[in-house]
């Protein structure tokens, strides 16, 4: 499990991070998603204790992670944006070498190296020097290396990077696989991957934790898009007897009125978009309304993602 409780960090009077909280249960594939520069990196890097936070505590599976770095780091698997490779090394030799690193006992190193490379689709370029291959099979060289010490905690940042269609098909199962045994974060500024690949999404925009959503919930819209004949002052004395119901917005065009109403989720009812919407055609029908259409906003995570980051690129 990951902890973050107000994760702040700063670099003089800029904040990178700013009050940041959430937790990740084990078997979680959650997403980070935000613009490049949101603070997505600060906030893996703090994670993973390669960087201190100026406020705020990080803890994985119980242990804070600032105070015991060393601990945290063998339980984990990191894949930097910009993995550190050595590029004279061929790539069995690099991955010898960092198993030593993280301390992968000598009579299981073997196994996990092979293990690594099978996982990664290596095999065929194991024994090339790192600087003869190209940008995809680095990046899988990176996620190789983040999966050999068997880790209950596995941070990625930008995955795909570089991979070709195939490929991002083939670390999207690798992910969704090591899942099963790993808490698993994934980093990106991409939607697709968020959709493809993440249970749960965390949007940082400006440093801030702006949501923190299931990928079910928000499939499940809470909004209705409504078509009548009726002026705004007949249209809310209809809604007013649906609980929860609300107009957020309306417009007038072609001699309709087009309104956008709003369910809310702390309501008695406790009901979506989708729900309610049978019970609202009745009530406009039964009230004599013209109806031409109603049905629930469909706002997928783009949409969303553009309401609450819009242009913003700088953190």
């Amino acid at each position: 499990m990951i902890k973050a409780e107000s994760l702040t960090r700063t670099y003089g009077k800029i904040v990178a991070v700013d009050n940041v909280s959430f937790q990740i249960e084990h078997g979680e594939i959650v997403g980070l998603l935000g613009h490049n520069g949101a603070g997505k990196t600060t906030i893996m890097k703090m994670l993973t204790g390669y960087l201190e936070p100026t406020t705020g505590i990080a803890t994985v599976n119980g242990v804070d992670v600032a105070s015991n770095r060393i601990e945290v780091q063998q339980n984990t698997g990191y894949l930097p944006e910009n993995c550190p490779v050595y590029p004279d090394m061929k790539v069995l030799d690099y991955l010898d070498y960092i198993a030593t690193l993280r301390g992968v006992p000598k009579d299981k190193k073997n196994e996990r190296i092979v293990y690594a490379i099978d996982k990664t689709r290596l095999r065929d370029v194991a024994l090339q020097q790192v600087n003869t291959l190209s940008r995809g099979y680095r990046q899988r060289l990176g996620v190789a290396q983040a999966i050999l010490n068997s880790p209950q905690i596995l941070i990625l940042d930008e995955p795909t990077n570089g991979l070709d269609p195939s490929q991002i098909k083939e670390m999207r199962s690798l992910i969704r696989e090591l899942s099963q045994n790993a808490t698993v974060v994934i980093s990106t500024h991409i939607m697709q991957e968020v959709q493809a690949v993440c249970g749960r999404v965390l949007i940082i925009n400006r440093g801030k934790l702006a949501l923190d959503a299931s990928m079910e919930a928000l499939r499940t819209s809470n909004r209705l898009l409504v078509s009548v004949d009726q002026d705004e002052e007949k249209t809310k004395s209809i809604i007013d007897k649906l609980p929860g119901v609300s107009i957020v917005s309306s417009r007038e065009a072609d001699n309709q009125y087009h309104y956008v109403l709003e369910v809310s989720t702390s309501s008695d009812s406790n009901s979506s978009a989708e729900e309610i919407a049978p019970e609202a055609a009745r009530a406009f029908v039964q009230n004599g309304a013209r109806l031409y259409a109603l049905h629930p906003q469909v706002r997928d995570l783009e949409t969303i993602f553009g309401e609450i980051a819009g242009g913003n690129r700088d953190a």
